[in-house]
């Protein structure tokens, strides 16, 4: 597997964007496909089949080019045997369901009133849910509420964590969060997310150091999608929480050399999971990093919308886990109804008032105005 992801990102089509852009998506279209039969054939859910591996067929899924100035094959099997001796362990945790804590993010939305935050979060704590994140960046008066409601809905034992979405330039980054923090030292979020534009590795860097002092710290990495851009974060120090995304990297292959990273570095890894079919994805590779790479558990976000059009839709437990992936394959597969009410032109959705507009709108509703 890591040769074919070699051979997919190479050749003439590298001139066009390498291992970045339309290409990588594609590739990672392709791979994650092939990781998807590959579990499927071996009857197993697709963070099983990577768990059963030894380390020396794991490290063989994996191209290295460009990383080995900070992780050689040969120090990422050294580090995956030095996991193996508790790994049965960790395997009965993940198969009780009990590997993967949630991260609520849909009391966060910033369409929400304060009364649906509050009931949302009511909701959320029943659930078993201790770490919420909310969309930031309203303003001080409106972000000082908004998390206001949380933290005092939450207590101190609940973790806050807050999301911008490449919002600000590095410096507004600074003087906004530092203001906010100052303002209401009570509010302890465990990080800002994404707070400037996603590939400024100098400029996490920056905000990460002036916001330590606040005890605040940087994540980022759902829009990045390269290996190379995550081993600069972990070696500039620029972030305390990293957050592929299961759908930018070049597959399971790269996702797996991500996490090898974290972990030499020490830094945990959220995969980012705040959009339809991810959760059901990302439930997989944050099992893996548990099982098999960091040992380590962290916490996974969950969002409750779409599950319901996925074959093996992912659930929570009542103690706010994460049910481990039973079903063989990526978890990926969509049902066939969905097609039929979706697929464009032909899907009976597009033959709604909804779909008409939408179709006919040259702009498909994405207009150039970024909102959080």
């Amino acid at each position: 597997m890591g040769q074919t992801q070699r051979k997919m990102g190479s050749g003439q089509i590298r001139f066009m964007a390498p291992e970045r852009g339309v290409n990588q998506l594609a590739v990672n279209a392709i791979l994650n496909a092939l990781w998807d039969l590959w579990a499927k054939v071996e009857r197993k859910p697709l963070w099983q089949l990577v768990a059963d591996m030894s380390p020396k067929e794991l490290v063989r899924c994996i191209d290295f080019r460009y990383i080995t100035d900070v992780l050689t094959p040969e120090q990422a099997l050294e580090m995956l045997k030095q996991q193996q001796t508790t790994k049965h362990e960790r395997m009965q945790l993940a198969k009780d369901s009990k590997a993967v804590p949630a991260y609520n993010t849909s009391v966060g939305w910033l369409g929400h009133s304060d009364d649906t935050v509050r009931k949302l979060l009511r909701e959320a704590t029943d659930q078993g849910f201790k770490h919420f994140k909310l969309k930031v960046g309203l303003g001080q008066d409106v972000d000082r509420k908004r998390l206001g409601l949380v933290r005092e809905a939450v207590g101190d034992e609940g973790v806050l964590m807050t999301d911008v979405n490449q919002l600000w330039d590095v410096d507004i980054a600074i003087e906004y969060m530092s203001e906010l923090l100052r303002s209401n030292p009570h509010l302890k979020p465990w990080f800002i997310e994404e707070p400037t534009a996603p590939d400024d590795v100098l400029g996490h860097a920056k905000i990460r150091k002036a916001l330590k002092q606040h005890g605040c710290g940087v994540a980022t990495g759902e829009h990045m999608n390269t290996r190379v851009l995550f081993k600069q974060l972990l070696q500039a120090e620029a972030v305390d929480v990293i957050q592929p995304d299961a759908c930018r990297l070049a597959g399971v292959n790269e996702l797996l050399s991500v996490m090898l990273l974290a972990a030499k570095f020490d830094v945990p890894i959220l995969p980012h999971a705040g959009g339809a079919g991810m959760v059901e994805l990302c439930s997989h590779l944050s099992t893996i990093d548990f099982v098999v790479v960091s040992g380590k558990k962290s916490v996974l976000e969950y969002t409750d919308h779409l599950h319901e059009a996925f074959e093996a839709p992912a659930k929570i437990t009542s103690d706010g886990y994460h049910e481990t992936p039973t079903t063989p394959g990526y978890s990926c597969d969509v049902k066939e109804a969905e097609f039929e009410k979706y697929e464009f032109p032909d899907g009976s959705f597009w033959k709604t008032d909804q779909g008409l507009k939408m179709a006919n709108d040259p702009w498909r509703g994405c207009y150039g105005e970024q909102t959080s």
